[in-house]
């Protein structure tokens, strides 16, 4: 019998059947973030929610900074939410806040003039610019109301205050939270407060309709006070 010819390769291969196209999942990271002063210096916290990108809890932050200002609470939540991010390898971030001044100064619509910000903002660029894909946006307050909370029982924590009992989240399960906390400063520790207090008679005299108080007395821009005449 003759042997079989050899079939030759063809030169036009037949096309593989296509696979139906894999889903890919999103390597965002959403997080709402928010911090707070009570008393602007004051015991200050910040709380922040991280989930994924189908809505899952993956962490929640809440710290205690001790007697800072509203704004420096609202960096360090952001700064929090970033460096969850890069430690647990997170590409991709998006960021919510209440916080309108942040948000614009990151997104470089708002100038960063005090000092005691400007240190915060520029870490805060540095940690974004590891990141791939970074995103910011203003909300308002009731739409950061874990953030908000989560700041609150930093803030309660801190002042050794017992926080309220509740769930983050009545429709899902809140992961384990990661919690920070430093102990409350001592007065020591507290820096003076420039103002007198609220509760304190303070003495003074009128002229040309301006209060002139005695004593070196110092009273913040926008305050109400009473007046008796003597």
């Amino acid at each position: 019998m003759p042997p079989r010819p050899t079939a030759v390769p063809s030169l036009f291969s037949e096309a593989p059947t296509p696979n139906p196209p894999a889903t890919k999942k999103t390597d965002w990271i959403n997080a709402h973030c928010d911090g707070g002063a009570r008393g602007n210096p004051g015991p200050a916290g910040y709380g922040a929610l991280i989930q994924d990108n189908e809505g899952t809890v993956l962490a929640e932050l809440s710290e205690f900074l001790g007697m800072r200002t509203n704004n420096y609470a609202e960096y360090s939540g952001l700064l929090g939410c970033l460096q969850y991010a890069l430690d647990h390898h997170h590409p991709r971030l998006r960021v919510t806040s209440d916080s309108e001044l942040m948000v614009k100064q990151i997104q470089g619509k708002y100038q960063v003039k005090s000092p005691d910000l400007k240190p915060l903002y520029e870490e805060a660029k540095r940690r974004i610019a590891k990141l791939e894909a970074f995103e910011i946006t203003h909300a308002l307050r009731h739409k950061n109301k874990d953030a908000d909370r989560l700041a609150n029982e930093a803030m309660d924590r801190g002042m050794r205050r017992t926080p309220a009992t509740g769930s983050s989240s009545p429709s899902q399960p809140a992961a384990p939270p990661i919690i920070k906390a430093t102990p409350y400063p001592t007065k020591s520790d507290a820096p003076p407060n420039p103002y007198a207090k609220a509760d304190t008679m303070l003495r003074g005299f009128t002229k040309d309709g301006v209060v002139h108080i005695l004593g070196g007395a110092t009273l913040p821009d926008g305050i109400f006070v009473k007046i008796i005449r003597e």
